[in-house]
């Protein structure tokens, strides 16, 4: 069964979501990210996707006083990505709360480091965040092409990456459905690799389109916050 990983995307301490990973495109929504959390925990959705944002914008955590908060709930599995670029911010993150860190930009500019992350916190811990338009990794908040492509990205840290988001970024916020034959070359050439398709969910099916291509797991962000899709419509999974 896919694991479904709800999105809460932080900026200013609120909940929000960027189309296609446009400041300029952002909707913000009421609710507090802690009663987001609640209620996806309440659903059986244990592990959460959370994004700083300005964290991203400012190259070092920006909301750790939310993710405080948000592992004061208990119960949750936080994987939190957003601006770290130092062991010390990888600490201060996993201190925090949070169960696993996403590093995106950082591993394509500096690989050494994320290897060494890998080896000091574990391959469990560390998550590469892989957005792609097609095949082409960007950095930067997607505003650069970084000239590598997705395979040869993943291919440079095994044997001991272990967990990889890739975000097709042309679907992000867009709700037509995900790049499914994109999840089902990567997982077939990389059987020993979890991977977490991101971008694109709009409904059920597309969950489970993902689901038959056998794609572990699956991020869900502005279908759920829109109400394209109903907690009570999903499965409770295993994180």
């Amino acid at each position: 069964m896919i694991t479904i990983i709800p999105a809460i995307d932080l900026f200013a301490g609120r909940c929000v979501r960027l189309s296609q990973g446009d400041f300029a495109r952002e909707t913000r929504y009421p609710e507090r990210p802690e009663e987001m959390a609640a209620r996806f925990l309440e659903a059986g959705l244990r592990r959460i996707h959370v994004v700083d944002l300005e964290g991203a914008k400012a190259g070092r955590p920006m909301n750790l006083p939310v993710l405080e908060r948000l592992a004061a709930i208990g119960g949750l599995d936080m994987e939190w990505g957003g601006g770290l670029k130092t062991e010390s911010d990888l600490e201060t993150v996993l201190e925090a709360g949070a169960g696993h860190v996403i590093l995106g930009t950082v591993a394509v500019r500096e690989p050494d480091f994320f290897r060494r992350a890998l080896d000091r916190f574990g391959p469990e811990r560390i998550i590469l965040g892989a957005d792609v338009r097609g095949t082409a990794v960007a950095t930067h908040g997607w505003l650069q092409d970084s000239g590598t492509d997705i395979t040869d990205l993943i291919s440079s840290f095994l044997p001991a990456l272990s967990e990889v988001i890739v975000t097709q970024i042309a679907r992000d916020g867009m709700l037509g459905g995900a790049d499914v034959a994109l999840y089902r070359r990567l997982q077939d050439r990389f059987p020993g690799v979890t991977f977490t398709a991101s971008g694109g969910i709009g409904s059920v099916a597309d969950i489970r389109a993902l689901e038959s291509a056998g794609i572990p797991r699956v991020i869900v962000g502005k279908a759920l916050y829109e109400h394209k899709i109903r907690l009570e419509e999903l499965w409770s999974p295993n994180a």
